[in-house]
């Protein structure tokens, strides 16, 4: 079997050829693949700033410095998963409901029928709900690890109870995720009660402060995480805004004291050997990313994901670096 390969930058100058993911082919679908890069442009779900239905075009252009191989894990998933681009899921931009329904539409039909994995690039964190809604068609309820500075719990947002402050409260009640296989890393900021994050550990979920993760590697926490997640499929959702506004200031709901870039990788290189099913990253927001250092960022994060998916080929002869 040929698998798809990126773009190499001695074919094609970087900063030309087209602008896919990692420059790879694109499709219309996921049919015949392993693993479906997929971006949702909507941010009408998004309280503060605006600019998440921007992130998907601008990581997929900072994307384009990524080269096929892990040096550091030795992950080849080129050499082991068929993986494309497919594109951009149409959403209403006027209406919030309706493009949960074409979300949730597009990954059933076109992504999870065909048995693959999705990345996606967000998109605000709104997106995640119809997501899970179509793998939990696939898998029950999923497992999750949860990287954000918030716990996008709330019940409702303005009155509203779909937005990207509610999903995994949603997702809780629809039987979406299940509650004793959830993690959630980096959660900080102020809030409305001292109890802001007591409605995760009530249903469950380990809740992981960002103030546990200052001066330290995550090594050791992710080992505890892959222990508590099990056999079972799990589910990546990754906010951009759980890393530090220093490392990554392109985005809605910057907050103080956050993870670092390394830390992120060690969370994401730490779910190796995971069941994962599906992985996001959200909240990119480049009109406040002034010089694409979010966006490369969050492209390099993707990569992270892409490497620790099951099936991909490792080659050990020599130890990697974790």
């Amino acid at each position: 079997m040929k698998f798809n390969q990126p773009l190499s930058g001695n074919d094609m100058p970087r900063f030309g050829g087209f602008a896919s993911m990692m420059r790879l082919p694109t499709q219309a679908d996921a049919e015949g693949l392993d693993v479906a890069f997929v971006g949702v442009p909507l941010d009408i779900g998004a309280s503060n700033r605006s600019g998440a239905r921007l992130g998907p075009r601008q990581i997929r252009d900072e994307s384009r410095m990524i080269r096929p191989y892990n040096v550091a894990t030795r992950a080849a998933p080129f050499e082991s998963l068929q993986v494309a681009d497919i594109g951009d899921v149409p959403i209403n931009t006027f209406n919030l409901l309706k493009s949960v329904d074409i979300i949730e539409k597009f990954y059933t039909e076109k992504v999870v029928k065909h048995g693959a994995i999705p990345l996606t690039l967000g998109g605000d964190h709104t997106i995640a709900l119809p997501i899970l809604r179509a793998l939990a068609k696939k898998h029950g309820p999923v497992g999750m690890v949860h990287i954000d500075a918030h716990a996008d719990i709330n019940d409702d947002m303005f009155g509203e109870k779909i937005a990207h402050g509610t999903p995994f409260r949603r997702a809780v009640e629809e039987n979406l995720i299940d509650g004793n296989r959830v993690v959630q890393i980096g959660l900080r900021g102020t809030g409305y009660s001292a109890e802001e994050f007591d409605w995760s550990t009530q249903q469950g979920f380990r809740v992981v402060p960002a103030e546990e993760c200052w001066y330290k590697s995550l090594t050791p926490l992710m080992a505890e995480v892959r222990e508590k997640l099990g056999d079972g499929p799990v589910y990546l959702s990754f906010d951009i805004d759980g890393i530090d506004p220093a490392f990554a200031p392109g985005t809605g709901t910057a907050e103080i004291g956050g993870l670092t870039s390394t830390q992120a990788i060690e969370i994401i290189r730490g779910m190796r050997g995971l069941d994962v099913v599906g992985g996001d990253l959200v909240e990119v927001s480049p009109p406040y990313d002034p010089f694409g250092n979010t966006s490369v960022l969050a492209a390099n994060l993707l990569f992270e994901m892409l490497c620790i998916l099951p099936g991909v080929r490792y080659d050990d002869k020599v130890k990697a670096v974790y």
